[in-house]
């Protein structure tokens, strides 16, 4: 077992720093681990949430072409449902005046830890209560900037990391010149945080966990690189 652990880490490609170019894709690294295995779970958790991301983006108009890694190009469309573990029952807590968007986003929080616990991944465990803290914080800035009650755009509250300090992130969030800008402010802090939390040369599926991680924030750089990018002539003339 220990023999595979080291196959399926060393096999992968050395990662750059934040801004070099991903070496493999999302679907390559899929492939890599095994979709079905308890590796390709992990690993797969994990990228759901920039699937979730890729629709949430088309949905508002914002990306055209979405290229999911665990979602179906049609459920990231919205064409078809979302799986079972993304839809909360109606009668839930979840439901009733809350945005969509959150309701979904709660969900996958608590698909995600539920994954992580089965799997005993502290690493998975650790990311998703900082991701639900990140993700609250942004939204509580947001909120008091446009003077509206925060409590209503708190997503899984009860799983948040409990210490964590944002303070400066969302100082260079809120000076952020452009909405890029402070996209990037956040991949930087998410950078940050897998840099303090590392499971480096110890083999086991932490370590798979940050490698996924690290991957998916290279490829958000990039997206934003492009996003960055003018447009042609020809293009910027219509």
């Amino acid at each position: 077992m220990r023999a595979d652990r080291y196959y399926f880490i060393a096999a992968l490609p050395v990662l750059g720093e934040l801004g070099t170019a991903p070496p493999i894709g999302f679907a390559q690294l899929m492939e890599h681990v095994g979709e079905q295995s308890r590796w390709g779970r992990l690993v797969g958790t994990l990228l759901l949430s920039d699937d979730l991301l890729q629709r949430e983006a088309h949905l508002a108009g914002e990306l055209r072409q979405v290229d999911p890694s665990v979602l179906t190009v049609q459920q990231a469309r919205n064409e078809v449902p979302l799986p079972p573990y993304l839809v909360p029952a109606e009668e839930s807590e979840l439901a009733g005046s809350r945005l969509e968007v959150d309701t979904l986003w709660e969900s996958y929080y608590r698909h995600a830890l539920g994954v992580a616990r089965e799997l005993g991944s502290e690493l998975l465990e650790r990311w998703v209560r900082f991701e639900i803290a990140l993700r609250n914080a942004l939204a509580t800035a947001r909120a008091r900037r446009l003077g509206l009650e925060e409590r209503g755009y708190l997503v899984a509250a009860d799983l948040a990391e409990d210490d964590a300090d944002f303070s400066q992130l969302l100082s260079d969030w809120a000076a952020a010149a452009t909405p890029l800008a402070g996209l990037r402010a956040v991949i930087r802090a998410r950078w940050a945080w897998l840099q303090d939390h590392e499971a480096w040369f110890s083999f086991s599926p932490d370590e798979l966990v940050v490698y996924a991680a690290r991957l998916l924030l290279l490829e958000q750089w990039r997206r934003s690189s492009v996003e960055e990018e003018p447009a042609p002539p020809e293009v910027a003339a219509r």
